[in-house]
């Protein structure tokens, strides 16, 4: 399906199939003939691997990982997008496609049962009302994946991004951080969709750590981070205080033990000075 990234062609195999853009989806289908060639590449999909694809939409990156990869998997939860990836990937035989949702699918037994003797990767233009919950299944579920490569809106690509500790870190930054090393790779302007939406977007690549970077007690280590953040503008004293339902003596004396000061901002801790709190609880 050489022409998959001409809006006419795309059009054209939309009609045939009767197929109508759902909003509530988060339906953007990416038509700049560029981007996915390269975020195939950077995925890391080649010969000896398997590549798990989130909402391939009409497959246009999945003709791109399918070209690289040993075997493709799209999870696609649109049933009336069946009909036309039936057709767009019809001359690919290492593909497979499964309705399902995501979010609730075993995808360690899929990768499992799929990408038997393969490496695992994957790759994915992610809808933005889901990012940020199908980002943390993939990393709390501990998939034996080395690498995850999507596509999200650009706000969020560079909070996830952000260096821990800095300014424009928050909650999703340290989480991430605490599975994977995040790296932004490229821009992709809101023209490269159709229909386009109001803001641009980016592909950025989480290189999955085989340890967490700190160690601490895991429950206790999120609990912390949920309610250090959970009041941005307040000090870490009182964030935690009123997150973790502690006095406010207790948390003072918390913190002292391990080594933060309490007048310090959530957006202002590393890893370590969460595993550092956490460990003292």
């Amino acid at each position: 399906m050489n022409r998959l990234s001409d809006i006419r062609t795309i059009k054209d195999i939309l009609s045939r199939h009767g197929f109508t853009f759902s909003k509530a989806l988060g339906q953007n289908f990416l038509v700049n003939p560029s981007v996915c060639p390269r975020m195939a590449e950077a995925s890391g999909a080649g010969n000896g691997v398997g590549v798990l694809e989130i909402g391939p939409g009409i497959g246009v990156l999945t003709n791109e990982l399918c070209q690289l990869a040993d075997k493709v998997v799209a999870v696609e939860l649109d049933k009336r997008l069946l009909p036309v990836l039936e057709e767009t990937l019809g001359e690919y035989d290492n593909v497979k496609v499964v309705n399902a949702d995501v979010l609730k699918l075993d995808l360690d037994r899929l990768i499992a049962e799929e990408f038997a003797g393969l490496e695992a990767v994957v790759c994915a233009n992610l809808p933005y009302y889901i990012t940020s919950p199908v980002i943390m299944k993939l990393l709390e579920d501990r998939l034996p994946v080395k690498a995850i490569t999507v596509m999200v809106q650009k706000e969020a690509a560079q909070r996830i991004c952000a260096p821990v500790g800095s300014r424009e870190s928050g909650a999703v930054t340290v989480s991430v951080n605490y599975y994977a090393k995040p790296e932004l790779l490229f821009h992709v302007s809101a023209g490269s969709f159709m229909p386009a939406p109001k803001v641009d977007s980016a592909v950025i690549r989480l290189n999955v750590l085989e340890q967490p970077p700190v160690q601490t007690d895991e429950a206790l280590f999120f609990r912390v981070v949920k309610a250090a953040f959970s009041q941005r503008r307040k000090v870490i004293a009182n964030s935690l205080s009123s997150g973790l339902g502690l006095g406010k003596a207790e948390v003072a004396a918390l913190l002292e033990r391990a080594g933060v000061s309490a007048q310090s901002r959530a957006e202002r801790l590393t890893l370590e000075d969460f595993a550092s709190i956490a460990n003292q609880l």
